[in-house]
């Protein structure tokens, strides 16, 4: 399907609102045989505090409004369950996990009839399931029921057993039709991901369970989108077809996840998106090595470094080496269209997690939602159980939103250190990152010790488990935003004016008279102070004497 350029720059448009990443590793996969899923919340403006839904059972007859997650609007009511389940950011109280990334696919398969969106559908899934199948069940059957009134998404959907991709888009407003959708099993020892395209291709080819809507063939057949028999049916070439923008903006940063794991150099013309012949990527590959939260974690920091895709050695990574990019990200320069790569990691991040989900461990202490509120790798992520009821103030802040700023609000002091990072990176990120990985290795240390004490608890009162947990997870986040207040205030004073200040065993020097020490100048880098001169020629060059 040929793009004209006002498609394109629709895509861009969207890919700008919805730019998000999830990371899959099966149980196999894994160290500790963990089910770990992120994912990346993306989209300039917006803020969002750590959701909570709060178990509960409901009367014959109640209905539960659907409030769109993107734009706030109602679009209805649907009738409620009449039990719901415990949910703490995107986990269940039964460790059921779901996340997603928007894949925009077909504009005339959007129906703006339809009653339920992509964000409405996830968190109500996760109210309503106590395993992954369970959630597919109940988001599909809402979707036909209802109708599905968002762009093509795919789901992230997983438990401590399983982890699932669901695809979905709807029918345009057909009247008899109000859904597609197709949902696949990754296999065990597999890792996969998602990250703005969609992924599922010919599913009859795959050795695994794949499960569809009745109309998720015949539905493309109807518009011609289809031909060929059933067995040849590609899901994403019908509904989605990667193009450049797909394959570059979007499938480079599953290259690159996948590149962390297995030598993925066969399938760089595909990320790198120019050649129209190239072998597409697949859906899942076996890692050479096993996975850890921390490596996870790691993934969702990541650059394109030392890969075809890495922003350094460019003019646009500015003095200090930044591996961040403004957007939009289409420019033109003389009349030629021109853009920007766009890696995991990126300050457009609201909110990012790694789901941690244990099958050997009691439900209520087996699942982890290890959270942070801005871009991944300028956050320590917090350890969230699955059991806990109550926030951290820090992740829901009373008075703070997107124009209005709290120093008690995660979001907030973690921008606020972000973004004296971004410009002057390379000088100011190492402290963060000494911050930052000293706080997650001292959760990582203790968490033997904090779910030895949990279980033992929880053999005699499961309820003392829980609040224990609790009050961990809320004690953890209480630490966080308070070293995070004091890093803001130490960089300001650490590195004001562009100079950096002299310290020793964590004071900063001083005369003999008390004065400031004098301050270090390290000016450009290297690279930068080449660049400038090739540029500038002769102008800045002194005279020889």
């Amino acid at each position: 399907m040929k793009k004209t350029f006002a498609t394109l720059f629709f895509l861009s448009m969207m890919a700008h609102a919805h730019a998000c990443t999830n990371f899959i590793a099966t149980k196999g996969a894994t160290k500790d045989g963990s089910v770990l899923v992120t994912y990346n919340a993306d989209d300039y403006g917006l803020f969002t505090n750590l959701c909570h839904y709060p178990a509960g059972t409901h009367a014959k007859g109640e209905r539960r409004e659907i409030i769109d997650y993107d734009t706030h609007e109602s679009h209805g009511f649907i009738p409620e369950a009449s039990v719901t389940y415990n949910v703490i950011g995107n986990i269940n109280e039964y460790q059921v996990s779901i996340g997603e990334t928007t894949y925009g696919g077909r504009e005339e398969m959007v129906d703006k009839s339809g009653t339920i969106d992509y964000g409405s559908l996830m968190y109500i899934g996760l109210q309503r399931s106590k395993t992954a199948r369970e959630a597919i069940r109940i988001m599909t059957s809402l979707a036909e029921t209802y109708g599905y009134n968002s762009e093509g998404e795919t789901f992230t959907i997983a438990d401590p057993n399983e982890a699932w991709l669901l695809e979905m888009q709807g029918c345009g407003g057909d009247k008899k039709q109000k859904v597609v959708w197709v949902a696949v099993r990754i296999p065990d020892g597999m890792i996969s991901a998602h990250a703005n395209q969609s992924r599922i291709g010919q599913f009859s080819t795959y050795e695994t369970e794949v499960i569809t809507s009745k109309n998720c063939i015949s539905f493309a057949r109807s518009k011609g989108w289809f031909t060929g028999k059933d067995k040849d049916f590609n899901w994403k070439m019908a509904y989605a077809k990667p193009d450049f923008t797909g394959r570059r903006w979007c499938d480079a940063r599953v290259w690159s996840f996948f590149n962390h794991f297995k030598d993925m150099s066969r399938w760089i013309p595909w990320a790198l998106g120019r050649d129209e012949q190239a072998e597409d990527m697949p859906l899942w590959i076996a890692p050479d090595k096993k996975l850890d939260v921390a490596m996870m974690e790691s993934c969702m920091r990541d650059h394109y470094e030392g890969t075809p895709l890495a922003l350094d050695k460019d003019i646009a990574q500015g003095i200090w080496n930044s591996p961040y990019r403004p957007t939009p990200l289409q420019f033109e320069v003389d009349g030629k269209k021109c853009f920007n790569e766009r890696p995991t990691s990126t300050q457009q991040t609201a909110f990012s997690y790694v789901a941690q989900l244990r099958s050997w461990l009691p439900r209520e202490i087996g699942g982890i939602l290890w959270f942070g509120n801005d871009d991944g790798n300028m956050v320590a992520y917090v350890p969230i159980y699955c059991s806990n009821t109550k926030r951290p103030e820090c992740f829901n802040t009373p008075g703070a939103d997107a124009v209005t700023f709290s120093d008690k609000n995660a979001f907030w002091v973690c921008n606020w250190v972000s973004n004296m990072t971004y410009p002057r990176y390379s000088q100011l990120f190492p402290a963060l990152k000494e911050v930052r990985d000293s706080l997650e290795n001292s959760y990582f240390a203790a968490q033997k010790d904090v779910e030895a004490k949990a279980q033992a608890l929880y053999a005699n009162d499961k309820a003392a488990a829980v609040k224990y947990l609790n009050d961990y997870s809320i004690q953890k986040s209480d630490e966080m935003i308070a070293r995070w207040r004091q890093l803001a205030i130490y960089m300001i004073v650490k590195f004001n004016d562009m100079a950096v200040k002299p310290e020793k065993d964590g004071k900063f020097l001083r005369t003999a008279t008390g004065l400031g020490e004098r301050v270090q100048r390290p000016g450009y880098s290297e690279f930068f102070r080449r660049e400038l001169i090739r540029q500038t020629g002769d102008k800045l060059v002194m005279p020889e004497k």
